[in-house]
């Protein structure tokens, strides 16, 4: 189940990684896409906001999980390219225990603020009690969406993108049907999107750990390695916590524009709800080549191959910048026409239209910087992501949405100008970061 990515083209071997992981990605991030299009098609504008809402929520949820499991995915490649397996059995067996506590506790702490949650994000009074109900469903099945994604990071660690992708296919699928019949022929509403989006995860993990007890995972395990240690879990930890820190900060950015949004009103507050939906799902290529670029560049540094470990950064940056430009012009064109396939609603397409159009810019830029984090997460350098993240959300991504907000208050084409203008401050920091690294613990080295 181990792939060694530090022998053979590296090209190749970055491609049936990221592809796996892509489609992955894709299809986990469909869960929220399918709810917004059935809530759509058989709800209001107040459901459509409640879902957007709600699942925006679940989605920072997750990208901080998945921010604490690099550390797991980083810990795990690095004893893989140094062929220490019984360094990757303490990685994992550490990082079950860690992630087991997290999960418990977030989902208490959060059941439990739920209605505060909503209130600060200024919700419109017409979706509270539908966005109070999907984020409380979804609240309870956090254990299984850690789950998932601690197992994923494991594979992935391993070299293998491929096993999971198998996983969450089948769970894709369920969730798509059960989003038709809970919200359709149901009519549960925005409850009825969450319990479909809960039982598919809770389906991914099944199949999982069916997989691990069937076929391993090439590494012996024993109790001890259960135990947690200091020196491993500060190891996770110290990866892991910098990236779900900047995560969680880009995610928190995105929840205070939301809120700005919904004090505009509801079609607004759709608009927005959508379009930030169309990107998380944009996104997904940057965020394979942001974990790619980590797996590859953590395995050749473990195995001391610093030359290779810059060309898997090189390779993930150029993917990112022509990926992200053909979006770009595909949303210059057909904009409106885009946001259309989520909703009937004129003025939420309108708005949205605006904001996809200046917003996909961002789709390059914000790119290159996710390929720095992962370069930066093999290094055990993530505090350099949370530095360049805090600085652009702080310094221009909330201030530029909240004034865009107050002087162009007829428009939403200025305000999606702010993100891509906080990731071309990302990537000029990014660039420093790395030259300084390079000079301190890079040496150059061939074989």
């Amino acid at each position: 189940m181990t792939k060694n990515l530090t022998e053979g083209s590296l090209k190749r071997l970055l491609f049936q990684f990221s592809i796996p992981y892509l489609i992955s990605s894709f299809l986990q991030t469909f869960y929220g896409l399918a709810d917004l299009y059935f809530a759509g098609r058989f709800n209001s504008a107040s459901v459509i906001s409640a879902v957007s809402i709600g699942s925006q929520l679940m989605h920072m949820l997750t990208v901080i999980i998945v921010g604490l499991a690099m550390g797991t995915t980083v810990g795990i490649s690095h004893h893989v390219g140094a062929g220490d397996k019984k360094g990757i059995a303490r990685i994992i067996g550490n990082s079950v225990i860690i992630f087991m506590v997290f999960s418990v506790l977030s989902a208490g702490l959060l059941i439990g603020c739920r209605s505060g949650i909503l209130s600060l994000l200024s919700t419109p009074a017409e979706a509270f009690a539908a966005a109070r109900d999907y984020i409380t469903v979804c609240f309870i099945g956090i254990p299984f969406i850690t789950a998932y994604n601690v197992i994923s990071s494991i594979f992935r660690g391993l070299g293998d993108s491929r096993t999971p992708l198998y996983f969450v296919a089948i769970a894709g699928v369920i969730n798509i049907f059960l989003d038709y019949l809970l919200m359709g022929p149901l009519s549960l509403g925005a409850a009825g999107a969450a319990l479909a989006t809960v039982i598919a995860q809770s389906l991914s993990v099944v199949l999982a750990l069916i997989a691990l007890i069937r076929r391993g995972i090439g590494v012996p395990l024993v109790r001890q390695d259960f135990r947690p240690t200091a020196p491993d879990s500060r190891r996770i930890l110290g990866v892991g916590v910098p990236i779900a820190l900047q995560d969680g900060l880009i995610q928190i950015s995105f929840l205070v524009i939301t809120a700005i949004a919904n004090s505009r009103g509801v079609a607004i507050s759709a608009a927005v709800g959508i379009v930030e939906k169309i990107i998380c799902f944009l996104f997904l290529v940057p965020s394979a080549m942001l974990s790619t670029v980590s797996v590859a560049a953590a395995q050749n540094r473990g195995a001391g191959r610093h030359d290779r470990a810059r060309e898997a950064l090189r390779l993930g940056i150029g993917t990112c910048l022509i990926f992200g430009s053909i979006i770009f012009v595909i949303c210059q064109i057909v904009p409106e026409g885009i946001v259309a396939l989520f909703t009937k609603d004129a003025p939420v397409i309108t708005y949205g239209g605006q904001y996809l159009r200046s917003y996909s810019v961002d789709c390059a830029i914000a790119g290159v910087h996710f390929c720095f984090s992962g370069f930066f997460s093999a290094y055990e350098k993530s505090i350099y992501s949370f530095i360049h993240n805090m600085l652009s959300v702080a310094l221009i991504r909330i201030p530029g949405t909240y004034l865009a907000s107050v002087f162009f208050p007829a428009t939403l084409l200025p305000m999606g100008l702010a993100a891509p203008t906080g990731s071309l401050l990302s990537v000029v920091i990014c660039v420093f970061l790395y030259r300084r690294l390079r000079r301190s613990a890079m040496p150059v080295t061939s074989r």
